[in-house]
């Protein structure tokens, strides 16, 4: 084995031997009863009732050698003599070992007992010393208080101190930072007045040659397309006397003209959304005047198949860039060269006050005659019961001939065979003229309503 687990088990069995055979004091000198010397004389009795009956031992020789045997038949002899001192002897070293073990345990109870008696000892003496620090306690308390009362009044004395400070240096750089932003937007301002009177200068002197190189542009287009138009000669020519609708009666750029006083595309879309639920589902439509192309863009987002005519070249031409079906066409020869019940919807926006009157009937009659039964016309123009009309929109168009009252228009369409005939008033005009909003509202009712209305009706 090596030294170091040789030392372990030495160690181990002193441990027991000690737990077993407690030393001769307790915790807190305790003496207890030494045990060794019963324990020696124990051990010297044993020895003794152990060479009971045995020979003693001598030197060799044939005299020892007969003395020796002669020893062991006396013993034997005398075994029956000796035998009851002998179960005597070992009773005795019995009793012996039973009394040197109570002896042990009652050393290992007094040992245990003057352990915790020591415990209790040392309780007892922290009692005692808690009994003196509570009968200390109430002075301490005193003085502690008061301790914590002067450094709490130090403490706020001092915070009160550093917020002073605090405030009184924010307060400097809050000054300074308004100087100093103050005095940045002051420049700023100064810089981007400069640079915004130079940008609004480049922006008008950009858009006025803009607009001078788009007029050009059209009056180019135009002019082209004036020179590359036939003369009308020979039968039918007459059809063309009357002032042309929607661009090419008086000379000037039509389309600009409908963007400027008619409204924007975005805003005309707003306004046609009223037409839809009449159209929807239908499988031929065609718009009489399409201008820009606003309704047919409508209805292609409706998934229904639509065409337009018009009579400008630039407003086909808008219409075609925008992907809808549009032509060049005058309207009667156009109606008159298509089958008759071919259309299962006609819409017409803006075109009917352009007709000299004596052929507005022929141009209903035309129409009504390509619908189908059942198939929806839609008519809108200037509403001539709205006094407003004539001080603001319907004189602005020098194509405009005269306006159509709206008994008229329904009377026309009922004689060439159009029932369940529907009137809508469009554009209120208190929403241009705001000043209306005064008037009471059966006057402004009566006289200045819609800007425009609607005939709708179907062919029987």
């Amino acid at each position: 084995m090596e030294s170091a687990e040789l030392i372990a088990i030495l160690r181990e069995v002193r441990d027991r031997v000690r737990a077993r055979y407690p030393q001769t004091s307790a915790p807190g000198n305790v003496p207890l009863p030494d045990l060794m010397p019963l324990v020696h004389a124990r051990d010297a009795a044993l020895a003794k009732v152990a060479s009971i009956g045995t020979v003693n031992p001598r030197r060799g020789g044939p005299l020892n050698a007969v003395v020796q045997a002669w020893k062991r038949l006396v013993a034997r002899v005398l075994d029956w003599h000796v035998r009851e001192q002998v179960v005597f002897n070992r009773k005795v070293i019995d009793c012996l070992d039973a009394a040197l073990e109570a002896l042990n345990d009652d050393n290992r109870a007094i040992q245990e007992l003057a352990g915790r008696i020591a415990a209790a000892q040392q309780r007892a003496d922290e009692l005692e010393e808690l009994k003196d620090i509570r009968s200390h306690w109430a002075e301490w308390r005193v003085g502690w208080e008061q301790k914590l009362q002067q450094n709490e009044m130090q403490f706020l004395r001092s915070v009160a101190e550093l917020q002073a400070g605090f405030q009184h240096r924010v307060t400097l750089m809050d000054n300074s930072y308004r100087e100093t932003v103050r005095g940045q937007h002051a420049d700023f301002e100064a810089v981007l007045a400069k640079g915004t009177h130079e940008i609004w200068a480049n922006l008008e002197r950009m858009r006025l040659e803009y607009e001078r190189l788009i007029h050009s542009e059209l009056r180019l287009i135009r002019q082209r397309a004036e020179l590359e138009q036939p003369l009308p000669s020979g039968p039918g020519s007459e059809l063309h006397t009357e002032p042309r609708p929607l661009g090419s009666g008086p000379g000037f750029d039509y389309t600009r003209f409908a963007e400027r006083f008619r409204g924007s595309e975005e805003h005309v879309k707003a306004g046609l959304q009223v037409y839809l639920p009449y159209f929807t589902g239908r499988r031929n439509v065609l718009d009489i005047g399409c201008g820009r192309g606003e309704f047919l863009e409508m209805m292609r987002a409706a998934e229904v198949p639509a065409r337009g005519i018009d009579l400008g070249a630039e407003s086909v031409a808008v219409c075609r860039h925008m992907g809808v079906d549009a032509e060049i066409a005058d309207l009667f020869p156009y109606l008159a060269q298509q089958p008759e019940s071919c259309f299962d919807g006609i819409f017409c926006s803006q075109v009917v006050e352009h007709l000299a009157p004596e052929r507005l009937p022929e141009m209903l009659r035309l129409a009504v005659s390509r619908l189908q039964p059942g198939g929806v016309i839609a008519i809108e123009t200037p509403n001539p019961e709205c006094l407003a009309i004539f001080a603001t929109h319907f004189y602005l168009d020098p194509t405009h001939t005269r306006p159509v009252p709206h008994p008229l228009l329904i009377f026309y369409l009922e004689e060439f065979g159009i029932g369940c005939i529907e009137v809508r008033r469009l554009s209120p005009a208190v929403e241009s003229m705001p000043s209306l909003a005064s008037l009471p509202a059966d006057f402004r009712e009566a006289f200045f309503g819609g800007l425009d209305y609607a005939v709708i009706g179907r062919k029987l």
